[in-house]
């Protein structure tokens, strides 16, 4: 632990695009990252904070709270006489080694509040009220809170981020030897994602990480060499993983998908891999026959590939995103709805050969439907929001970004969804005031964007006030948003949050 310079205390870690950056570990570890929920919930999760307080002045009145004899806030300085350097190690237990870390008897101040500093039933409530970056500081402070800190119901949800060269510490004689994940395995985390590994980095993990056999649910592996054989290795020696990723990863090919792939996978991702085509599907139908959710980004797919799918799946698959699948026309979307009738959340995403009339044949076909996201479908026209407001009686959920021939008719239609919370109406280029005025009567919304969306003005905006229930709305890059509304929007709408 080192001394803060001048005073004062640097933020130890800073969120970018919802990840939680991990400071340079001295044994070698490098930055990792974790990761959490969607985009939304992770810039909520990680804010940029200096070494937090240990209670604000909120909780330390919170009568739900056992401690009864603080009246102001402490300070972690305060509590441990050290702070947290942005050097400090956060990942692995015996990166402390050889630092000295505070006993209880040495903390500064009375003995009643050295004592409650390390209560492990008060700081077992206590911990729950940071976040994940600022969990990974306060583990430093002293042994007794790494101890709480280190139980792995603090980490749930949580995936490490691992790149190649954080894997390895370089010896002085050059060779390079795995890192300790012991750490990891304390915290029991059961997901990770690796960055650029290759077949060896992967079965390095394998025989370091102490849960890697059976205690890994979830793997990722993103811009990764990882070959056919190295696919197989890794899915024959994890036999837990039943989620699985593989974003970036252009040297395996549809063969290794035909002998890696195996039925105890309920979740699988394909993304930006060059060797994916109509034949991956077939594997991916034939072997999978507990395919809960499928996400796909995959160019070269066509129309055929979504018949593939069998009456197993028809009845267990009950998510389908197709992002950026080009090919894809109405056609397949017929073959889809026959196919995966049970559907409940569908990703047409970029997916811009598809029409109104492939638009009608889901509504028809998937009543289940409670989110459908059409973005980036430049064929999508009012006709269609009508089909949806129709027959999708069960939608919470509607993506309707880029779509440039959404008009103010389409959003009247919209109007009679009573189930609908959450619209996206980003660059949305035809939307005027008039639209927005059939929104009010939407008593469900609870989420609401605008962005991008030019021909909205300062008052059709401020009419929104009268959705009392809405909890998110976004302008950004909205000429008609004005600081004077925003304003506005403060104090009409105090439980929304409106992000600019």
């Amino acid at each position: 632990m080192s001394n803060p310079r001048n005073g004062d205390t640097k933020p130890p870690c800073l969120p970018r695009n919802g990840l939680v950056k991990i400071p340079t570990q001295p044994n070698g570890l490098g930055s990792a990252s974790i990761t959490k929920g969607t985009p939304a919930v992770k810039n909520r999760l990680c804010q940029p904070s200096s070494v937090p307080a240990i209670l604000s002045p909120a909780l330390a009145h919170r009568s739900d709270l056992p401690i009864p004899s603080l009246a102001s806030p402490l300070s972690l300085a305060t509590l441990a006489g050290v702070s947290s350097s942005p050097g400090a190690s956060l990942v692995g237990l015996n990166t402390s080694e050889g630092s000295e870390q505070p006993s209880p008897e040495r903390l500064p101040g009375s003995p009643s509040e050295r004592q409650l500093a390390v209560d492990e039933k008060i700081l077992n409530r206590l911990f729950w009220y940071f976040s994940a970056c600022e969990k990974c500081v306060l583990a430093q402070v002293c042994k007794a809170w790494r101890r709480v800190l280190y139980q792995p119901k603090f980490w749930v949800g949580l995936t490490p981020v691992l790149h190649t060269k954080e894997l390895y510490n370089i010896l002085p004689s050059g060779e390079k030897e795995f890192v300790s994940l012991q750490g990891f395995a304390i915290r029991g985390f059961d997901g990770f994602c690796l960055v650029g590994v290759s077949d060896l980095d992967i079965c390095e993990f394998i025989d370091n990480y102490p849960l890697s056999k059976k205690g890994v649910k979830s793997m990722s592996l993103k811009r990764s060499t990882i070959t056919d054989a190295g696919l197989e290795v890794m899915l024959e020696q994890m036999q837990g993983v039943v989620r699985l990723e593989l974003s970036g990863c252009n040297d395996f090919t549809e063969a290794g998908l035909w002998s890696s792939l195996n039925a105890r996978i309920t979740a699988l991702s394909v993304s930006d891999c060059i060797n994916v085509a109509d034949d991956a599907i077939a594997a991916i139908s034939q072997l999978l026959p507990n395919l809960t959710e499928l996400n796909l980004q995959a160019y070269h797919v066509t129309d055929t590939a979504l018949a593939y799918f069998t009456a197993k799946q028809g009845y267990t698959t009950h998510t389908l995103r197709l992002n950026s699948c080009w090919e894809i026309t109405n056609h397949g979307v017929v073959n889809m709805v026959h196919s995966l009738p049970n559907l409940s959340v569908l990703s047409l995403s970029g997916c811009s050969k598809v029409t109104d009339d492939g638009v009608e044949l889901v509504a028809e076909n998937l009543r289940k439907l409670r989110s459908l996201d059409l973005s980036w479908c430049p064929r999508i026209t009012d006709m269609a929001l009508e089909y949806i407001a129709c027959d999708l009686h069960k939608l919470e959920e509607l993506v309707l970004d880029r779509c440039v021939r959404i008009t103010d008719t389409g959003l009247s239609y919209l109007s009679t969804m009573s189930s609908l919370r959450s619209l996206y109406l980003r660059w949305c280029c035809q939307v005027q005031d008039f639209g927005l005025k059939h929104l009010l009567s939407m008593g469900s919304l609870r989420l609401l964007s605008l962005a991008g969306c030019p021909l909205l003005t300062t008052t059709g905006l401020s009419g929104l006030v009268q959705l009392q229930e809405l909890e998110e709305l976004e302008l950004t890059n909205c000429p008609g948003a004005t600081p004077e509304l925003f304003k506005y929007f403060s104090q009409h709408l105090p439980c929304c949050m409106v992000i600019e």
